[in-house]
């Protein structure tokens, strides 16, 4: 399966925040990112390792 690269509209859109949050969160590096021909593009399945990262790590605290 082809590697998905999305568009900041499109994490916008797949997470359910504003554009103006995802920009934010690209430029300060905690969701990886890269800027091509002056457009950021995110990788699907970066987005998705780092969201179960976050999640587990999250779980972990949790139940200690």
């Amino acid at each position: 399966m082809p590697d998905t690269f999305m568009s900041i509209k499109d994490v916008s859109s797949y997470l359910k925040i504003k554009e103006q949050t995802v920009y934010r969160l690209v430029q300060d590096g905690k969701i990886p990112g890269l800027k091509l021909g002056g457009q950021w593009k995110v990788k699907k399945d970066h987005l998705d390792k780092l969201f179960d990262a976050v999640l587990e790590e999250k779980m972990k605290a949790i139940n200690g």
